[in-house]
Parts: C-alpha cells; sequence; structure tokens
C-alpha cells in the first residue's frame, strides 16, 4: 500500500523493459516519498488504444504525447508535503531516466483509511493489527 493505477496508450508504451523501468521508478519514489516499507508494492498497468484516452491540460496550455503517464494513487492520509516531494521526484525521475515531459504526467492521490483496505483472507489487516 499505495495502489498505483497507471493507464498508458500502447503507441507509446510498447516496450515491456520501459514499463517495468516506470514502475521501478514509481516504486522507489513511493518509498522515499512515503516512508513505505520494502515490499509494499501495488502496481496496476492498463494499456490502452489512442482512442480510449483523452487526456487534455485543463486550459494549462501544454500538449500531452503518446507517452503520457496518467497515475492513480490509493493510499491512506500523506501530508502535503509527502505529496508534493512524490509528485516532483516521480516526475523528475521519469524525465531523467526515460525522457518522459514532465507535461506528459498526470497524477490523482485519493486519500482513504485503515478500514478501508483488505491484503488478503477477508480480514482489514490494518485494524486487526496484523500490519
Amino acid at each position: 500500500m499505495p495502489l498505483l493505477k497507471f493507464d498508458l496508450l500502447k503507441s507509446g508504451w510498447s516496450d515491456q523493459a520501459k514499463v517495468k523501468t516506470l514502475l521501478d521508478i514509481a516504486y522507489a519514489t513511493t518509498l522515499a516519498a512515503f516512508k513505505a516499507p520494502q515490499g509494499d508494492r501495488y502496481q496496476i498497468v492498463t494499456l490502452h488504444a489512442d482512442d480510449e484516452m483523452i487526456i487534455e491540460d485543463t486550459g494549462l496550455g501544454f500538449t500531452r504525447s503518446p507517452q503520457m503517464v496518467v497515475l492513480s494513487i490509493r493510499t491512506r492520509p500523506r501530508t502535503t508535503a509527502e505529496k508534493e516531494v512524490f509528485y516532483q521526484t516521480f516526475v523528475a525521475e521519469l524525465h531523467q531516466k526515460l525522457g518522459i515531459q514532465p507535461n506528459d504526467v498526470m497524477i490523482n492521490l485519493v486519500e482513504n483509511t485503515d478500514a478501508d483496505w483488505s491484503f488478503g483472507g477477508g480480514q482489514a489487516q490494518f485494524l486487526t493489527g496484523a500490519l
């Protein structure tokens, strides 16, 4: 936890090694920014046809390329500082290691509580004390 869901365009992300690097960057950023423990890795990738995603700029004046990344994060509450560190570090690492332009990265973070998580077995492990 947190749970990271990536929506990507097939045309910009056909290289599996590139996708693996994306996931590794996100994992390392999660460990650093959110102080998540090792092994706390929950990532889902969905590849879409070009006509299945419309991601505009909300009037900010930039364009998106086929390498855009839409990242949805579900997590326990985080401070504003932790969120900003995650956003900035993730985008910087993507740019440095994969050449992804910063305007091609959109992140949506949704917070929830301990009662909203079950990691298996029908138990709420944060509530039972298992985690």
